[in-house]
């Protein structure tokens, strides 16, 4: 992990200002102005653009010098970089037009409960799996890893266990409750995520965390480690759970789907899918939406015979066991007052249905079990 800079460094001048704009990410540019997201909404300060030199020395601020060497190999890095009295932050460097960027993510170092998070309360449930895959899945920057957090915690404060972390970088810090948590970080712990997870099945875990599935090789691995009897949690970029099956299966070659699949459906627990929202509750600037789906009898047959096209209907009919979709999550969000009805048919993957069930035309959707906040 990356040292902290010199107190009065350009760079740390502005990941300061980040808690007092309530912002969460920075972006850093050559012959522009930095750029401040707050509350989901990119904005320039007034501030004069900063030139090639300066970013230069930003970077150097922050990169060891084996960093520095795989940046110029690569083009990118990742770090997480920690500062005495300002904060931990997720970076990313890296080079377009010929010149450097950087993007720095903050990341809370306290580690929010479920009920900070504003969180369907049936997520509950999830800590307590003894085996199986987890997958978290939604686009960059919504809340995936702060939700695996929340639930990486609450094992470490309820059960005795070997938590093994693989991440890139290494967001939240962990502490030793009732479990023991060792945090493994791609780039500076190990090269890369399957070497990782490889690894893992050696150094007696019982929950793994893999910060992203982005290989076959990895997604092969962590079934496998699923299939004997461990935990796993993962994230990857799909849209909901019909779309993460998909993802899973195109990793592999045509002849090797089917295989997968089987594997899939045996070892699949669960999908939380989400998306952060703009919230309209006061101290509550964005909430999530979120879509989930436990794979019972119901949902292992439709995978195991390749009938995911089935799952959304399945996933609608099931709200009595804790299944929600996107626009039963909107529904009931709106309904209890975190957020407006334009935002929700906004971010509805089916707006005219939501506008039905506003309508009270679709009257199976307000079910007391969509969800628990």
């Amino acid at each position: 992990m990356a040292e902290a800079p010199e107190p009065q460094s350009k760079i740390r001048k502005l990941l300061s200002q980040m808690e007092k704009l309530e912002a969460s990410d920075l972006h850093i540019k050559s012959f522009s102005s930095p750029l401040f997201r707050i509350h989901g909404v990119p904005r320039r300060i007034e501030s004069p653009p900063l030139n090639n030199e300066e970013i230069s020395e930003m970077i150097k601020d922050i990169l060891h010098d084996f960093q520095l060497e795989a940046l110029e190999r690569d083009g990118s890095i990742d770090l997480a970089l920690s500062l005495h009295n300002v904060g931990r932050f997720r970076v990313n460097v890296f080079r377009q037009r010929g010149n450097y960027s950087i993007c720095a993510r903050r990341v809370n170092t306290k580690i929010p409960a479920f009920d900070d998070l504003y969180l369907p309360k049936v997520i509950n449930r999830i800590p307590a799996l003894e085996n199986g895959i987890v997958l978290v899945v939604g686009a960059a920057g919504s809340g995936k890893s702060t939700t695996l957090a929340s639930i990486i915690s609450k094992i470490n404060t309820t059960r005795r266990a070997h938590i093994l972390t693989i991440e890139d970088p290494i967001e939240y810090v962990y502490h030793d409750d009732k479990s023991f948590i060792n945090q493994r970080e791609v780039g500076l712990d190990v090269d890369n995520f399957h070497v990782a997870l490889k690894y893992a099945l050696r150094q007696d875990p019982d929950v793994i965390l893999v910060g992203e599935l982005r290989d076959s090789d990895t997604i092969e691995t962590a079934l496998a480690a699923s299939e004997t009897g461990h935990l796993v949690f993962g994230t990857l970029h799909a849209n909901n759970s019909l779309q993460t099956i998909s993802r899973l299966l195109d990793f592999f070659p045509a002849v090797r789907q089917n295989q997968v699949r089987q594997v899939l459906a045996f070892t699949l627990r669960a999908v939380i899918a989400q998306k952060l929202i703009p919230g309209c509750k006061k101290g509550i600037p964005r909430i999530p939406a979120v879509e989930i789906m436990f794979v019972n009898g119901v949902i292992k047959k439709l995978i195991h015979e390749n009938e995911d096209n089935k799952i959304p209907e399945a996933i609608r009919s099931l709200a009595q066991e804790g299944f929600q979709d996107f626009n039963m999550s909107l529904f009931d969000l709106e309904r209890k007052g975190f957020i407006t009805k334009d935002v929700a048919l906004d971010h509805s993957p089916n707006a005219e249905q939501l506008r039905m069930n506003f309508k009270g035309m679709v009257l199976n959707q307000d079910s007391g079990a969509m969800s628990g906040i």
